[in-house]
């Protein structure tokens, strides 16, 4: 049976801290391939795009160039206003919940022309991040066909990053992709009654 951390002595305590430092630091040794890398936020959890704008932020802070394109969603997030300036392109491509646009046709439309958007900046030597925020919903509503995004992420530049999001993400993303996280939904507010919250869901 493995020893409970709760009840280890000092002397277990610094052994296995000192195994678990040779550990890490070999793996750090052998990662040598720097590379432009493929992320994919996906699952029923709360904060995938939370978590892509948190890298959005951080690639601003190291200075580099951010390309965001936004599918589905209505044009009313307040992050859109708080993150400006010339390293930054914001591109918007959605009329909010499907549910509520009820024009298959019409949101078709508007994610074909948002694909377009991002491919140019995929093609664009000056944009070092992109983010195609809720691509995943897009694929896994059949708007655009997996084969042709798929097709699409493979011309980026080989030190380019891009993250996707949104549930639903096909399988061939998860297996193109470098990086998946998948955020499960253990408990969420909305099922009690307290419904989306400004600077939580928005």
């Amino acid at each position: 049976m493995k020893k409970s951390y709760h009840t280890e002595t000092e002397a277990e305590h610094r052994e296995r801290m000192r195994e678990l430092q040779e550990e890490i630091r070999a793996k750090m040794r052998a990662a040598k391939d720097r590379r432009g890398l493929i992320l994919c936020h996906t699952g029923d959890g709360k904060g995938k795009t939370s978590a892509a704008f948190g890298m959005v932020a951080r690639q601003l802070a190291h200075g580099n160039t951010v390309a965001v394109v936004q599918f589905i969603k209505a044009s009313n997030d307040h992050v859109e206003r708080l993150l400006r300036g010339p390293l930054l392109t914001w591109n918007h491509y959605g009329e909010g919940f499907t549910w509520d646009t009820q024009d298959k046709a019409a949101d078709i439309a508007c994610c074909r022309r948002g694909w377009a958007r991002a491919l140019e900046h995929l093609a664009n030597p000056e944009i070092d991040f992109v983010l195609l925020d809720e691509l995943n919903v897009v694929l896994q509503l059949g708007y655009l066909p997996v084969e042709e995004i798929v097709a699409g992420l493979r011309t980026k530049r080989a030190d380019q990053h891009v993250v996707l999001t949104g549930r639903g993400a096909p399988p061939e993303i998860v297996a193109l992709a470098d990086l998946v996280t998948e955020m499960r939904c253990v408990k969420h507010p909305f099922d009690a009654g307290v419904p989306a919250q400004a600077g939580i869901e928005f």
